[in-house]
């Protein structure tokens, strides 16, 4: 099973879903919901830089995907009153390409660049000067010949939006104005959002099915959005189309998403982890043979929500079930089994993660 084609998969899959999540996403920084902090220190940024008449710093962003990046760039440029202007690090492939699109913003305009840390490292030179100095050297032609001719641009805001904070290059995250981490968002949070998605939608949905989805949604609104629209399919093919607790139980079950957000594949690993190995440790290669998925499958798209869950470990040994994933499986650990708290260190190089 790839990423795409989980149900609780944080990435926008398709361009229906695209669409949909475009007419879910607030449109104000007052109407969004969660990331006190950051909209706190947003708003300050963007009141004051409107108060001064001036173009705002640039701004990055960073978290898992699904979190509210692109939401909230929009609601940056929105909130300036200016264009915005959609890119991504990838389709930049050449300076020229990055030099392109800034000679054509408008004063003022919002540049948002997603996937920022896979820029090409030429487009990455030809950003740093125009973030600071508002300007770029397009170089003509080539060799011993070639001549940089210097080229003012409009003053813009730079809004980016990383996904793997720590692979983008020290001199591009320093010349930002401002950092925002994006956290996982509480199940009370996500309430919120289901509800209010609920309404745009013209679903009717009682207050226990709002908090069920909510709580299998792994903290992340794209996913409970996307159960949200499950829900609602069910209920109004099986039932008289509102969504209550009992719909929303089924409907779940029924798309193998349980209490914890867990899915098919995410009890697979835990499955075999337990059954097969005794809890681990146990190396990655081996671990995703026995459940019949390749390696990077495993490593990329299972285990990073079920160590956040602290479900998983790995450690030097290989990989390590805690206490609390027998416990969710039902199943009774040998007195050997390793327990939550005696794990080793999860953030060193695991050796076994190359087998």
């Amino acid at each position: 099973m790839s990423e795409p084609e989980r149900l609780v998969s944080a990435d926008a899959v398709g361009a229906e879903e695209q669409a949909i999540e475009a007419a879910l996403r607030p449109k104000k920084l007052d109407d969004f919901v969660g990331q006190e902090r950051v909209r706190e220190q947003l708003s300050l940024v963007l009141q004051s830089a409107l108060r001064r008449g001036r173009t705002p710093d640039h701004v990055l962003l960073s978290g898992g995907p699904g979190l509210g990046k692109t939401t909230l760039a929009m609601i940056i440029a929105a909130e300036l009153g200016r264009p915005l202007r959609i890119s991504s690090g990838p389709a930049i492939e050449r300076a020229g390409d990055l030099a392109a699109v800034l000679s054509t913003l408008a004063e003022g305009e919002v540049l948002f660049l997603d996937e920022i840390h896979r820029l090409a490292r030429p487009a990455e030179e030809m950003l740093y000067m125009a973030m600071e100095d508002f300007r770029v050297d397009v170089v003509v032609g080539k060799g011993p010949g070639a001549t940089a001719i210097p080229l003012d641009i409009a003053p813009f805001t730079l809004v980016g939006a990383t996904t793997r904070a720590g692979m983008l290059p020290g001199p591009l995250r320093d010349r930002f104005g401002f950092v925002a981490h994006m956290d996982f968002y509480e199940p009370a949070e996500l309430e919120v959002i289901v509800r209010r998605s609920a309404r745009l939608l013209d679903v009717e949905i009682d207050a226990d099915a709002a908090a069920e989805v909510a709580g299998r949604s792994r903290g992340t609104p794209r996913i409970a959005n996307r159960l949200l629209r499950r829900v609602r399919d069910y209920a109004e093919v099986r039932g008289d189309g509102t969504v209550t607790w009992e719909s929303a139980r089924s409907a779940l079950a029924l798309y193998e998403v349980d209490q914890r957000g867990l899915d098919r594949l995410d009890r697979a690993v835990l499955g075999s982890l337990l059954r097969k190995f005794g809890g681990g440790p146990v190396g990655l290669s081996t671990l995703a043979v026995s459940v019949g998925e390749e390696p990077e499958t495993v490593e990329v798209v299972a285990e990073p929500f079920l160590v956040r869950q602290g479900l998983l470990a790995r450690t030097p040994r290989g990989r390590v079930a805690t206490g609390a994933a027998w416990a969710h499986l039902g199943l009774t650990p040998p007195p050997t089994a390793p327990m939550a708290g005696t794990l080793f260190d999860v953030d060193r190089d695991d050796p076994e993660s190359s087998e």
